[in-house]
């Protein structure tokens, strides 16, 4: 029996089971990120890196757990992002899940490495553990690692936005402008993720500039995505 085709409720279903969780994942990164890792790792310092994870450990391990609920929803929002775009391209929509999902994964990956950081800046004061500074030089390894892992992720992230800058483009019922931005958007993440591979001095953060489409997005599913309606049935 083949599948029926999905309706405009279906549609606006997954619009906005989309928008809420790029939202949340938007939240949790956020404090995942710049509140907890950025802030509790100064980088080149050892020691003062370890000193600050230990003191404020209960946040750390909360932007570890915010940190694997963004990969969960990674998956979520890959699935309802498919079930939208597929009247568009069944194929593509399922390449941009797949991209995601896949993303998704490398996330979780790199998540684990930042799971066993605490117990290593409390390493020395274990009986009969390593040195502290050992300890303390693997769990900052153990921290880089986390960002070696996600910076290789984003490459599939970027093409999961590629792919979905052309089906918003080609949809009929997302505004056209997303598409471009879409694309843009995955192009920065391209450039920032093989900048550091091809450039020794490179230092730009060009996908914090292209997060421009990645939040329209957000905002238009949220908004206007209750009320899309297919033009037209495609193949």
């Amino acid at each position: 029996m083949e599948a029926s085709e999905p309706t405009n409720r279906d549609l606006r279903r997954a619009a906005l089971v989309a928008g809420i969780g790029i939202l949340a994942m938007a939240a949790l990164a956020t404090f995942a990120n710049f509140t907890v890792v950025e802030n509790l790792v100064t980088e080149g310092d050892v020691e003062r890196t370890a000193r600050d994870i230990r003191a404020s450990e209960v946040t750390f391990r909360y932007g570890v757990a915010a940190w694997a609920l963004v990969a969960v929803l990674d998956v979520i929002v890959a699935w309802s992002l498919l079930a939208f775009f597929a009247p568009v391209h069944k194929g593509l929509s399922a390449l941009a899940a797949w991209f995601r999902l896949a993303y998704a994964a490398v996330l979780m990956v790199a998540v684990s490495q930042l799971a066993g950081v605490p117990s290593l800046v409390r390493g020395s004061m274990r009986p009969g553990a390593s040195s502290a500074g050992r300890s303390h030089e693997e769990a900052l390894m153990k921290i880089d690692a986390f960002h070696d892992i996600w910076d290789a992720g984003l490459i599939l992230f970027a093409f999961h936005l590629l792919t979905l800058g052309y089906l918003a483009y080609e949809s009929g019922y997302v505004p056209k402008v997303l598409g471009p931005l879409l694309v843009i958007a995955g192009l920065g993440y391209l450039v920032d993720s093989f900048g550091p591979l091809l450039s020794a001095g490179y230092a730009a953060e060009v996908a914090l500039f292209a997060f421009v489409g990645e939040f329209l997005l957000m905002v238009w599913l949220l908004v206007k995505g209750r009320n899309v309606t297919l033009k037209e049935p495609r193949a």
